[in-house]
């Protein structure tokens, strides 16, 4: 179904273009990018293979599906190693027994690191905690190290979801440390995966569960908690977004039961929308006066909601447009110039008008059959698709759809997200992290 507003704002794209061209072209703070909508300021390269464009390759121990951050000269990213210690042990010596999903019970020492950009060479490794997880992770696309880690440029915040949150300075100097003492139930044990949001000296951190769980706000610098709102909405895997909208910001907190929008100094519940399906995952993006919030599991849809309301604004003409195709189960979409980049899991592209709703194109298959779970990035006036099949897919941005290159590494599996950083793209893979730059 599909209800396009009669009003197009020119400030939604006012709004895009001033983002892109202020957003630091050697900074990638957090997941989905400076300006929170998976796009890149800088020029990257079309084509790559394994002996072209490929500056270097270094393998990444463990097992982890964590989508890098950047400051700088520096990369930041998390992993999780086992240690050999097995879920029989953990019985054994009176653990008791482990939840379900991979992995359950089994030590891993979790691990934050700093890659030089230029070079590759690992600057820091540090242990943030071992630990025996209480729950695994999904077979194929888990991991326990699957949260985002962000950083302001003074801090890096690696997070491990039940595991606590880990702060570091940029040398790798550990600060602090908040175990929340949550044990979370994530439905049929799929394992955790909602990332850090850092903003204004505050660091944002959703649990959402199959249990009571929370939203909570820390202060940057020590870890002191601001506020806690308890939130009873089922497993999510999405991040929380802060928008602003006349001078008021909030953090959007997405959920199967009630989309909903926090005062971020208070925890108070300022707005409220149902309508999203089950199992969230993509981060919310905001276009100008509007925050788009998608699900695409069953019940799939794709919303756009007008900021400046307050209350349940469940069925009113708050909610600007839907639509209930075109719609991503994992990944988030990337805005660029007021079109909406979609990437469906079983790889579909769609791209809509973000102030309408209206698709350019809708359900676009790839040139193969491909399986996606990474998020596509914007840069250079082309979107790039990072495929399990371990393809690249470019395509340019714009109304119509075209591919315009099909770049392979050889025996890679992409889940973590592309990022540019200046002039290059990274690529985590299940196994290694590659530095693309001509």
């Amino acid at each position: 179904m599909l209800r396009p507003t009669l009003r197009v704002s020119l400030l939604l794209v006012t709004a895009t273009v001033i983002g892109v061209s202020a957003q630091s072209r050697d900074s990638w703070p957090h997941w989905r990018g400076p300006s929170h909508t998976g796009v890149a300021a800088g020029s990257v390269p079309l084509s790559w293979n394994d002996s072209e464009h490929v500056r270097w390759k270094i393998e990444i121990p463990g097992r982890a599906f964590s989508t890098p951050v950047a400051h700088g000269d520096r990369l930041f990213l998390t992993t999780a190693i086992p240690t050999g210690t097995k879920a029989a042990d953990v019985a054994a010596s009176g653990g008791g027994r482990a939840g379900g999903g991979s992995g359950a019970g089994e030590e891993h020492r979790l691990e934050v690191m700093a890659i030089d950009r230029a070079s590759g060479k690992t600057l820091w490794q540090r242990t943030a905690t071992t630990s025996r997880p209480h729950e695994g992770y999904h077979h194929q696309y888990g991991s326990f190290a699957s949260n985002a880690p962000a950083t302001d440029g003074q801090r890096v915040y690696a997070f491990f979801g039940s595991r606590g949150l880990y702060v570091y300075d940029l040398n790798g100097k550990p600060l602090w440390q908040k175990d929340f003492g949550l044990k979370m139930a994530m439905r049929l044990g799929f394992g955790e995966g909602s990332g850090a949001v850092v903003h204004n000296g505050r660091v944002y951190l959703q649990f959402d569960h199959q249990q009571e769980g929370f939203v909570v706000a820390l202060n940057a610098a020590d870890g002191k908690e601001l506020w806690r709102a308890p939130r009873m909405e089922n497993s999510s895997w999405s991040t929380p977004l802060v928008v602003e909208h006349n001078g008021a910001r909030q953090l959007v907190v997405t959920a199967d039961t009630k989309v909903k929008a926090y005062d971020i100094d208070t925890g108070k519940v300022v707005w409220e929308v149902a309508g999203l399906g089950t199992n969230p995952i993509p981060q919310p993006v905001q276009s100008g006066d509007t925050v788009l919030v998608m699900s695409g599991y069953r019940n799939p849809r794709l919303m756009a909601i007008r900021l400046g309301r307050t209350g349940d604004l469940t069925g009113t003409d708050a909610v600007v447009w839907e639509s209930t195709r075109g719609t991503s189960y994992t990944a988030s979409p990337a805005l660029h110039e007021n079109r909406l980049y979609v990437i469906a899991d079983n790889g579909m592209l769609s791209v809509f008008n973000a102030a309408t709703g209206e698709p350019h194109y809708l359900q676009t298959r790839l040139p193969k059959p491909y399986n996606f779970k990474a998020s596509p990035l914007v840069a250079s006036g082309r979107v790039y698709l990072a495929t399990e099949e371990g393809d690249v897919v470019v395509v340019k941005a714009g109304n119509s759809y075209e591919v315009l290159a099909t770049n392979t590494l050889a025996d890679q599996s992409f889940i973590a997200s592309p990022i540019a950083v200046g002039n290059d793209l990274f690529l985590r893979s299940r196994t290694h992290l590659f530095r693309i730059a001509e």
